[in-house]
């Protein structure tokens, strides 16, 4: 599980908001240079809350050379408070931070920062609809903020029914059509559908305890996977399932179920988008037309903290990041699609997100 999901499992959220306020950031004297035009891939470090020391990595599969710290180096200052996600949108890499209640943008070859959009609560995840319309979701709030990131504003808000601010999240998204389709995680138990013409939710999907990812397939199939909570949750503790729901209906089609206890997260596609991977201590996969869940891993941890995954939607090959001991620099670990380990090397502290150039 995501180092932040533990943490506001344990603590009040009130109490954790009060902690939340403007991030200072201060400028070092001197700034590096990069310019990497390469493909690539960022790995995105959460650090440690409260600490401010997430950070951005930067890994050239071709050379195998990873740069550590890019964002700081290139711009001087620190990243911020719990890095949460990337995407790229506009040639631009959009970084949320989630604790410095922030997004960066940066460009792709340089690292620099070419703009931000600041005071937005606890972002979480962005998606773009268009080039001058993006949503953010949200940890502990009842709404999704609508942006324009030309301008890098907020301009309105997408309210969630039936959602408490005090201890509600809306996490990843993904588009079918005109409809974005968003897992609700924390004390929740649905996906929402909102239509990006009107930005309302228009329709939610009740499943299980917590579904913590979700991706669309080469059919316009959304799967999702649950948590099942924890055990002494006021919202409950169930075994964790996997969901095939149909986009065009927004229907259950097929459910694989999990032992009580499991955790399995960090559900991902290959780059055809017909072949699922996810974490529940070891790397699974499983085709999207499968009729019965794998009985074996694809890879195994061997003792290790797997905390975050991704296939390159090139050439198929696996990277799983290790958070270690959350204190320490972590460690990636590339495998072939076969399985077979190509390269591990080392990032920052509590690595949790990928994202491809």
């Amino acid at each position: 599980m995501r180092l932040i999901r533990k943490v506001i499992n344990l603590l009040c959220p009130a109490l954790l908001l009060l902690l939340t306020g403007c991030m200072r950031w201060e400028y070092a004297d001197s700034m590096e240079d990069f310019d990497t035009a390469s493909s690539g891939l960022f790995i995105i470090n959460e650090g440690n809350f409260q600490y401010s020391n997430a950070t951005l990595s930067y890994y050239d599969p071709a050379d195998r050379e990873v740069q550590t710290e890019v964002f700081y180096r290139a711009n001087g200052m620190r990243l911020g408070d719990v890095a949460q996600s990337m995407c790229i949108a506009d040639n631009k890499g959009w970084i949320a931070v989630t604790n410095s209640n922030v997004i960066f943008a940066i460009d792709l070859n340089t690292f620099k920062e070419v703009g931000r959009i600041e005071n937005i609560q606890q972002p979480r995840y962005m998606h773009f609809v268009s080039h001058d319309k993006a949503y953010v979701t949200t940890l502990w709030s009842n709404r999704i903020a609508v942006v324009n990131p030309a301008r890098y504003e907020i301009t309105g808000y997408i309210e969630v029914p039936g959602m408490a601010m005090e201890s509600g999240s809306t996490e990843q998204m993904v588009q079918w059509g005109r409809y974005v389709y968003c897992n609700c995680w924390s004390y929740q138990n649905r996906i929402i559908k909102i239509d990006t013409e009107t930005d309302c939710v228009v329709d939610e999907l009740i499943i299980d305890i917590q579904p913590n990812s979700i991706v669309l397939d080469c059919n316009d199939k959304l799967w999702t996977v649950t948590d099942g909570g924890y055990e002494g949750s006021p919202y409950g503790y169930e075994a964790p399932a996997l969901y095939c729901i149909d986009a065009a209906t927004f229907k259950v089609e097929r459910r694989f179920d999990f032992m009580l206890g499991e955790s399995p997260c960090e559900l991902q596609l290959n780059g055809a988008r017909d072949t699922l991977y996810w974490v529940n201590d070891d790397v699974w996969r499983m085709e999207v037309t499968a009729r019965r869940p794998p009985v074996r891993p694809f890879l195994s941890s061997r003792n290790t903290k797997f905390y975050g995954l991704t296939v390159n939607p090139v050439n198929g090959e696996v990277y799983v990041a290790d958070a270690i001991d959350y204190q320490q620099q972590g460690m990636v670990y590339r495998y072939s699609s076969e399985g077979v380990l190509i390269d591990e090397f080392y990032t920052g502290i509590t690595p949790g997100a990928f994202c491809w150039k």
